[in-house]
């Protein structure tokens, strides 16, 4: 049976591993050349590095604080054909100290699109539903404008960060109240944005930004990471925790290799992330949290399974009884690929 259209997730999102070296070294292995990639020193209390094709690659901004975008040499330095290079910076390349980094591809640099009320510059891929988009807001009080997305069907999510600003970043997320959003730099609850104007949902075309730092304050220049849901390769949803160690079973329908997680309606819940890439087995999955800088750490919080994942903890961060979770999964393999009598994958 055909289930997914991606027959090697690998081409399109790949964790890569590398041991930091305090000087220089290019990272190779990921089987394409990413668009925007992710860097958290595992080992150490090091900010998370996010840098992408369209800005370029000695451009960095950071999910555990609300700084605008910093210009640093030591960092991210290059984008190669099959991974990347890094300067002698602690938070990307600590000597000896075990990192990770998470990469997606796009479309390189991107080009021009003016779908939306504010002209953007997009570098979008279709096939695995991934857009990195950069504008410049426009809004001077309350009220909404639209930015061009480029990839042909409705994002369910986008997450967005002032480049000029010490701004928090914003989240939207289809299943969230209307009018709400998340922050991914805090660990806050929801946020009822309907004062600053009306949050509409995403079309085939563009997204809605409303009057917020977070994505759409006039003169203040704009990042955006848009996801439209891909079968087989990445799903976007809520579920309901149960506060027990057998917790909820979420389907994906592909093995996740990345499983970010946030608690929607209480303070205090940070952003969980797990890869089936860092070392551990269910239900050890390695943990980092995105907005903030600490080292990982090793819970028996979740199994990575063939098709989904499994809570099994009942700690208020992923499965307090009664909360609803938000989560973003992309997959390592498709519960059966596109090819010939199918390929079914198995568990962690």
């Amino acid at each position: 049976m055909a289930y997914s259209s991606i027959i090697k997730s690998s081409d399109y999102f790949n964790t890569k591993l590398y041991t930091g070296n305090a000087g220089t070294q290019t990272i190779s292995g990921l089987n394409f050349q990413p668009d925007w990639t992710w860097i958290k020193n595992r080992a150490a209390a090091e900010h998370h590095v996010l840098t992408d094709a369209v800005r370029g690659a000695n451009k960095q901004i950071n999910t555990n604080r609300n700084n605008a975008e910093l210009s640093l040499t030591t960092q991210l330095t290059a984008f190669t054909s099959d991974g990347f290079s890094v300067g002698a910076g602690s938070e990307v390349n600590g000597n000896g100290a075990n990192m990770v980094s998470w990469n997606w591809k796009a479309n390189g640099a991107g080009s021009a699109n003016t779908d939306g009320a504010i002209n953007s510059t997009v570098s979008v891929n279709t096939t695995s539903g991934v857009s990195i988009v950069n504008y410049t807001g426009t809004l001077s009080g309350a009220g909404n404008t639209t930015v061009g997305h480029g990839l042909g069907v409705a994002p369910e999510v986008f997450i967005t960060k002032s480049l000029s600003n010490a701004e928090n970043w914003g989240v939207y997320n289809k299943d969230l109240p209307s009018g709400y959003i998340l922050q991914l730099n805090t660990s806050s609850a929801q946020i009822n944005t309907s004062s600053e104007g009306t949050l509409t949902a995403p079309t085939s075309s563009v997204f809605t930004i409303n009057y917020r730092g977070e994505w759409g304050n006039s003169g203040q220049n704009y990042i955006a990471y848009v996801f439209a849901p891909i079968k087989g390769f990445s799903k976007f949803g809520v579920y309901d925790g149960n506060g027990n160690a057998d917790g909820s079973f979420i389907y994906t329908g592909f093995k996740p290799g990345w499983i970010m997680l946030k608690e929607s309606s209480h303070a205090g819940n940070d952003w969980w992330m797990f890869d089936s890439k860092r070392l551990g087995y269910n239900p050890n999955n390695y943990l980092l949290r995105a907005n903030i800088t600490n080292a990982e750490i090793t819970n028996d919080d979740i199994d990575l399974v063939s098709n989904g994942f499994k809570i099994r903890s009942t700690d208020g961060g992923l499965n307090a009884n009664g909360n609803q979770y938000f989560y973003m999964a992309f997959a390592e393999s498709p519960f059966t690929a596109n090819v010939d009598g199918g390929l079914p994958t198995t568990a962690r």
